[in-house]
């Protein structure tokens, strides 16, 4: 089969691109690189074709859509303090960007769109576990971009037949998220903290709790989003179905590191939800999805993949002072 994977550089992008190639399937990748990273696919680069540009350049979303049998759409600008802080740069990418590939996605005659959209839709909903059928009201402007994402997803299958399946993700996690930015997820900046023996950052009292979701889980869902039969127009929550609170993540890092870091507790930020969890019996009985990888065992990979980037990065970083001092001489002489 044929995939356009929009941002297939980025964290679940790139991992889902992984598994893509791993089962033999021919895969483009569409990302302009603002989030995504190059060396995410360098282990594959001579396996998929990449094209690098915008969602938000129609003719761009064409060409790297030519001959594609499936789309999956996780291109985004994510984050939701990121969205607060600039919302109109969040609905030209999200709303506007998410358009044109259906736009797109309707004139190549694509099988199936698989839209990443996002627990963040539920808002300050009360009741938990979240259920599909619950009204959302989301409370940020990234949920408002995702969730009308989903309705443009419903609007293009009953207006011209296109398939689409929307996937709310709950607060996915592991290798490759990004830690050096403001606006990562939580988790991947709690793994820094510990890596860096700095104080780990709560806003709030850290008793808020997510749905916590491995991405191989995540991985896993968007491929049987692809063919499941009969799930067009459907909307399917992604997680573990638990949750925990950011208190007892960081017990579990310390037990995992042997570090009794004390936590830096913080201010609320604006937009962020205080619970989650997600209510997975529909993704398991329509698109026969199960979690494959547990709470504690995906930190402890994802610790790992941390500590093990943290190595290589002082290694080059050793080298090149190496080399720069090398080359002191050279100029002296000169």
């Amino acid at each position: 089969m044929r995939y356009l994977v929009t941002g297939g550089a980025g964290f679940i992008g790139s991992n889902t691109v992984d598994e893509l190639v791993q089962r033999g399937h021919s895969v483009v990748v569409l990302d302009d690189l603002s989030g995504g990273k190059d060396e995410n696919l360098a282990e594959i680069r001579n396996k998929i074709t990449i094209i690098k540009g915008s969602i938000t350049d129609i003719e761009t979303v064409r060409k790297a859509m030519h001959e594609a049998e499936y789309v999956l759409h996780l291109g985004a600008r994510t984050s939701v303090p990121r969205s607060v802080k600039d919302p109109l740069e969040t609905n030209r990418i999200n709303i506007e960007g998410t358009l044109n590939v259906l736009v797109a996605a309707k004139e190549m005659k694509v099988k199936r769109v698989v839209f990443a959209a996002s627990s963040s839709a539920y808002g300050e909903t009360p009741n938990l576990p979240k259920v599909e059928t619950m009204q959302p009201q989301p409370i940020s402007p990234y949920g408002v971009t995702k969730y009308v994402g989903e309705l443009y997803g419903a609007a293009f299958l009953k207006c011209y037949g296109l398939e689409t399946v929307c996937l709310r993700y709950f607060n996915i996690f592991g290798p490759r998220q990004d830690p050096s930015s403001p606006y990562s997820g939580v988790l991947a900046k709690f793994c820094t903290a510990f890596l860096e023996d700095t104080k780990p950052v709560v806003f709030g009292d850290g008793e808020q709790t997510r749905d916590f979701t491995f991405v191989d889980n995540a991985v896993h869902a968007n491929l049987l989003a692809c063919e499941a039969p009969n799930v067009a127009g459907g909307v399917f929550n992604v997680g573990t179905g638990g949750r925990i609170s950011l208190n007892e993540v960081l017990a579990t890092l310390r037990k995992i590191t042997g570090k009794p870091l004390e936590t830096k507790y913080d201010q609320p930020r604006d937009g962020d939800i205080r619970d989650s969890q997600a209510d997975i019996s529909a993704a398991r009985k329509f698109l026969g999805y199960e979690p494959q990888v547990g709470f504690e065992q995906g930190l402890r990979i994802t610790f790992d993949w941390y500590r093990d980037s943290h190595a290589k990065a002082a290694a080059a970083k050793e080298a090149a002072a190496k080399e720069a001092a090398l080359k002191e001489p050279a100029k002296a002489e000169n």
